[in-house]
């Protein structure tokens, strides 16, 4: 899970690597967990500007940032920074809206860089307008990063541009995995055991998300297995007739199965950060109903909590981390192969986390090379 070794190297990333004064960032978004946590645990020299509220540029917010109020060349026009970073937030931006940022920022005589998280934009139904999106982002910035090797071989494939490939933090805070894993060696010690949990999650149905799809096999491969649950959570936007986005075909499944005993339906609203980690910590195993993606921060959430991954073969979920693949993209799905996929993480058991201080030293050393990064290029 770490870039590799050459290219740090070459960058001079590492937790001590020396600092020539203060350097300001633009990230878009700066609130995002993934951007908190690609920073440095103390300060290093490297300031993000705080994401500007919507609802008033003037002020800054850690909650709303979308949509990002720096994505405006007058906004690049009039504040001060030393490199503006792009990592999520331009979907309903028109490749000629993203070209006269790039050009803004240039204008400046600054650094732009983009890190590449999606090369199949999950909320899209389709791919021209990402990436058309990409192909400015890529061909016009200064330095392209992305968090897999897989990913780096596609973005050089595609647009002959060698990005630097720096591994995905960890995503729960520090001190909550902390806890878990104090709470998890005294469940171990105390001995019990409970049912092995798996579990889908269907929120609410981004453009990636194929639940309907894989829900027969998988309630099939839980259904094989001696002492296991299938755990179903959904959000009431989707799964409740009066919900803005209501399925009802993904609905009306879920209830019958749940009515005839075949799995736990769970509906509720956008769990806290602190129920969410509750949740993923309560399962064995979490499956991802993806069709297309890249990348996920949901399975960095349960490599951090010991939960195993159940993953589409899609994107490039396995080389983020250890995951158990099934065949799923936008072409194909392959039931026996999630059943077998189910089946081997019921074998191998419980996983341990990551930990803490494994999180760490990772984050130090993609906060350095983010920070070399910086340097090379103002």
């Amino acid at each position: 899970m770490n870039a590799p070794p050459s290219r740090l190297a070459e960058l001079g990333a590492g937790p001590g690597a020396p600092d020539t004064g203060l350097l300001t960032v633009a990230s878009v978004p700066a609130s995002h967990v993934y951007v908190r946590h690609i920073a440095a645990e103390r300060p290093d020299g490297v300031v993000r500007l705080p994401d500007p509220d919507p609802d008033s540029p003037q002020r800054s917010t850690e909650q709303r940032w979308w949509p990002p109020v720096m994505l405006d060349p007058h906004w690049i026009e009039t504040h001060d920074f030393d490199v503006f970073h792009v990592q999520f937030g331009f979907d309903a931006w028109t490749p000629n809206d993203l070209r006269q940022i790039v050009d803004a920022v240039h204008a400046r005589g600054r650094a732009f860089v983009y890190t590449a998280h999606d090369l199949r934009n999950p909320h899209h139904d389709t791919r021209d307008l990402h990436d058309a999106q990409l192909a400015v982002l890529m061909e016009r910035a200064d330095a392209v990063v992305t968090l897999t090797p897989g990913a780096a071989d596609e973005i050089a494939s595609r647009w002959g541009v060698t990005p630097i490939v720096l591994p995905h933090p960890h995503v729960v805070d520090v001190e909550t995995m902390a806890r878990h894993a104090s709470t998890e060696a005294s469940a171990g010690s105390s001995g019990g055991s409970a049912p092995f949990r798996v579990g889908l999650h269907v929120k609410s149905l981004r453009a990636s998300m194929d639940p309907l799809a894989i829900l027969p096999a998988l309630v099939e491969a839980v259904r094989l297995l001696p002492d296991a649950v299938l755990q179903v959570n959904g959000h009431c936007d989707v799964l409740q007739p009066d919900g803005a986005r209501y399925d009802a075909a993904l609905s009306s499944f879920l209830r019958d199965a749940h009515e005839r005993g075949e799995l736990e339906l769970r509906v509720h609203d956008f769990l806290s950060d602190a129920d969410l980690w509750r949740y993923l910590a309560s399962l064995d195993a979490s499956v991802l109903p993806y069709r297309f993606g890249t990348h996920s921060g949901w399975l960095e959430a349960c490599l951090d909590l010991g939960t195993a991954v159940v993953a589409p073969t899609c994107g490039y979920y396995a080389d983020q981390g250890p995951v158990h693949s099934y065949v799923l993209d936008e072409n194909r799905f392959e039931p026996a192969s999630l059943i077998d996929a189910v089946h081997a993480a019921y074998d191998v058991g419980p996983q341990p986390a990551l930990t803490v201080e494994e999180r760490r030293g990772q984050r130090a050393t993609v906060a350095a090379a983010h920070r070399t990064l910086y340097r090379s290029l103002t």
